[in-house]
């Protein structure tokens, strides 16, 4: 572990979901609850990290206000989905602000590899679930301004903008909103989170000419495992466009509890995508399990290792972070 920790401090480390935001823990305080916080973050070498915000969670719709309320989320901050939204931010602008200057949210390339040079970690910010918007697309502006580089169309249940993975949702396809909201992303470079799309709304989302999309997190179909998991059809689409899958860390997704199933999904997905389309895309304190062996972020090498024994260093570089920093370096913007 002592070379692998090595390289984690010299690489790039990224990672593509974590749903710590929703959890209200102080992210500045090294905590035994749940998996990321900035300490732990820093100690696995972490160099981008992904964080969503998540303003309706359960396949049934009255489910977050509960959890939100349990986790002693402020009143004003539970009540709709817009309101939950905006909360998270402020939230991570606070942690941020807070961090002596260790941690800050990237929304531009130059700022991305400004907070390299300087061994800052870069919180990169998206959105599980169009539904946060409340059917208003100028609200889109709003999250772009506010840090917010991309959004999911759908999360656990169909919306007013399309279909969700989810199963028994239908397989419903992109909503007239929808499409209206895609446009706007594509206008203001908010790239699309395919990881929760029906596959009727992913061929939807497929279509659009310019929009740029990538998977936060996800397992590969034909490498066995969850509903959710993405075809090779789907994979090649998505690399074909310059985007990046993250291979999900959850065992419910990968048809197995041990890092030789998390290294069989990234494995065939670079086959599928070639070494420039993949990485990690953990879910860290989605409500999932990690793999034996792992209990949060500060366990990350244990993946490098692994991949090690089977690849050459500049290979493994890429998938743990090497092709999200390409991917956010293109997509975050200028400015």
């Amino acid at each position: 572990m002592g070379d692998v920790k090595e390289l984690h401090r010299r690489w790039c480390i990224a990672d593509g979901h974590a749903d710590s935001l929703m959890w209200n823990r102080d992210l500045c305080e090294r905590s035994t609850e749940g998996h990321v916080d900035f300490p732990r973050l820093r100690e696995a070498g972490m160099k981008l990290q992904c964080f969503t915000l998540v303003t309706r969670g359960f396949p049934f719709i009255g489910g977050f206000p509960l959890f939100a309320a349990w986790r002693k989320w402020p009143r004003e901050a539970r009540g709709g989905e817009w309101a939950r939204a905006l909360w998270q931010i402020e939230q991570l602008d606070a942690f941020c602000a807070r961090s002596g200057d260790t941690v800050r949210v990237a929304t531009t390339g130059a700022g991305l590899e400004d907070n390299l040079a300087h061994g800052r970690l870069s919180a990169v910010l998206g959105v599980e679930g169009g539904h946060a918007i409340e059917g208003r697309v100028e609200r889109l502006a709003e999250l772009h301004r506010r840090g917010v580089r991309f959004m999911g169309l759908t999360h656990l249940s169909n919306n007013d903008l399309g279909g969700s993975s989810f199963p028994m949702m239908g397989n419903r396809g992109l909503t007239v909103l929808g499409q209206q909201v895609m446009e706007e992303m594509a206008r203001l470079g908010l790239s699309v989170d395919v990881a929760h799309a029906s596959e009727q709304t992913l061929t939807d989302l497929f279509a659009h000419p310019t929009v740029r999309y990538f998977c936060s997190h996800t397992g590969v179909r034909a490498a066995g495992g969850g509903w959710r998991n993405l075809s090779d059809e789907a994979l090649r689409t998505i690399a074909q466009r310059g985007g990046v899958v993250g291979i999900i860390l959850a065992p419910v997704y990968l048809g197995g509890d041990t890092m030789d199933d998390v290294v069989r999904h990234v494995e065939h997905a670079v086959d599928v995508m070639g070494e420039e389309g993949v990485g990690v895309g953990s879910d860290y304190d989605g409500m999932v399990a990690l793999p034996k062996g792992m209990r949060d972020v500060t366990d990350l090498p244990l993946l490098t290792e692994a991949l090690l024994r089977r690849h050459p260093e500049a290979w493994v570089e890429r998938v743990m972070g090497g092709n999200f920093r390409r991917y956010f370096r293109e997509t975050l913007g200028g400015g």
